[in-house]
């Protein structure tokens, strides 16, 4: 779809395959008009200049604002093993819908887990031809796949996953303070990053419960939970000089031992998910399981906490946590958080949850690309994602940043569209998505499998 005429790229003399111009665009931390110049999948300019009498491809609506497309970097697919709780087929239309361009899957969840070069194996067998954004992977680090690692990091995944409690899925154990070290000493040699499920063990209450209360199952797992875990994180982290990185950090009261850690030069970074910053305890009601998650939903000066957090940095960036199944593990029948699978499906509703908070709380478009995009796409060292750049990948995301919806099942793609945001009124409608200049129509797969530190 090129434009008639368009001016051929400066130097070059090659035209552009698509030029598309928004009078307002996220671009670093200003927004201002930009003619993309595209060819071969990546941004040539941001400033275009066109034949006489040439128009450009595709022009942006007076209330749309093109952003880079949103990079995820805490989604589970779960395909193969338990695909019917979710397949890459419907996760990464669900992603595109929200104007996601690029995931990185988790490795537990599936069977086999990524914990070894043949589950990654299987896991690409899976994804392969059927994903619609861009697809890279998470290595697992379990207590007996040591001698693995190496390999999975040769074989291109983003770094590693582990967990300092049990995880929910007897194939995927958790690290004792032992196995963490050595896990660590190992990453550190190959300079990976490890991403840890940080909560205490020892903290968490872990009799049998049978409730239809939110605050029952909220009370089994404390914010001291957290801030314990992170405490013996940082630790190891220091001692083996390894770079680690916190998940879905829910509890404000963790948000001080991250700071203390990073004064003491520890190598610590931090995420937290939509949920967190736009649902709040108070409001789920009894047998409300959707709302179900680890580590848990908390309370409204939590939450603000945890904005705070992101206003001054400690916690780096935002990612769904996409982790749904089917109803009947989600207890929705019976209402019961003791027996329902701790989830929540948002990759389709993250930016619209997040953008309704942040714009009320006076944040800026420039704050959630930083949060959602650039800062995920460089966590995983996707320099060439996540931002409206020259050389960057033409991956885009056409907002109506003043449009609300209300959602309703039928509107998700993911496979099972179970979620606390069910009724809900969020701003920030999701027009249209583009991977490397070429429109993600929810039909024809387009998505690539990346390995790390490739193009």
């Amino acid at each position: 779809m090129a434009a008639e005429s368009p001016t051929a790229a400066a130097g070059t003399g090659e035209p552009y395959d698509l030029v598309v111009h928004a009078a307002r665009a996220v671009v670093g931390a200003t927004v201002r008009q930009v003619t993309l110049g595209i060819r071969d999948g990546r941004i040539r300019t941001l400033d275009a200049e066109l034949a006489p009498g040439a128009q450009p491809d595709l022009v942006l609506a007076d209330d749309e604002v093109l952003l880079p497309g949103l990079v995820d970097t805490h989604v589970h697919v779960n395909e193969p093993g338990r695909t019917e709780w979710e397949g890459f087929d419907s996760a990464t239309r669900a992603a595109a819908a929200g104007g996601v361009t690029t995931i990185i899957d988790m490795p537990l969840n599936s069977v086999p887990p990524t914990t070894t070069v043949a589950g990654l194996r299987a896991k690409q067998e899976a994804a392969q031809g059927r994903v619609h954004v861009d697809v890279g992977f998470w290595g697992g680090a379990v207590p007996d796949n040591l001698s693995h690692l190496r390999g999975l990091h040769d074989a291109g995944v983003m770094g590693f996953k582990a967990f300092l409690l049990p995880s929910g899925v007897e194939e995927f154990a958790h690290l004792d303070d032992a196995s963490l070290r050595e896990v660590l000493a190992e990453l550190a040699e190959l300079d990976a990053l490890l991403l840890v499920h940080a909560e205490d063990e020892a903290e968490i209450d872990a009799r049998p419960l049978v409730t239809r209360a939110y605050a029952d199952f909220l009370a089994t797992r404390p914010p001291r939970a957290e801030q314990v875990a992170i405490e013996r994180l940082a630790a190891a982290a220091a001692q083996r000089g390894a770079r680690v990185h916190v998940v879905h950090v829910s509890a404000a009261e963790a948000l001080t031992t991250v700071r203390e850690a990073r004064e003491r030069g520890v190598a610590l970074t931090v995420e937290t998910c939509p949920h967190y910053l736009s649902l709040t305890g108070a409001e789920v009601a009894d047998g409300h399981t959707e709302f179900k998650c680890c580590p848990p939903i908390r309370d409204g000066a939590n939450q603000d906490l945890l904005w705070a957090g992101l206003a001054d940095g400690t916690i780096e960036i935002i990612v769904s946590d996409h982790s749904p199944c089917t109803s009947a593990l989600k207890c929705l029948d019976t209402g019961d958080f003791g027996q329902a699978w701790g989830g929540i499906g948002s990759v389709q509703l993250g930016l619209a949850a997040v953008w309704t908070q942040a714009r009320a709380r006076g944040h800026t478009l420039v704050d959630l690309v930083r949060w959602m995009s650039e800062g995920p796409a460089d966590l995983v060292g996707l320099t060439h994602k996540g931002r409206l750049a020259v050389g960057a990948d033409a991956d885009l995301c056409v907002l109506a940043p003043e449009e609300s919806f209300t959602v309703e099942a039928t509107m998700l793609h993911h496979r099972n569209p179970d979620t606390p945001y069910a009724g809900r009124t969020l701003t920030g409608t999701v027009r249209a998505t583009w991977l490397r200049g070429i429109p993600v129509d929810g039909a024809v797969p387009t998505g690539r499998l990346l390995r790390r530190g490739e193009r």
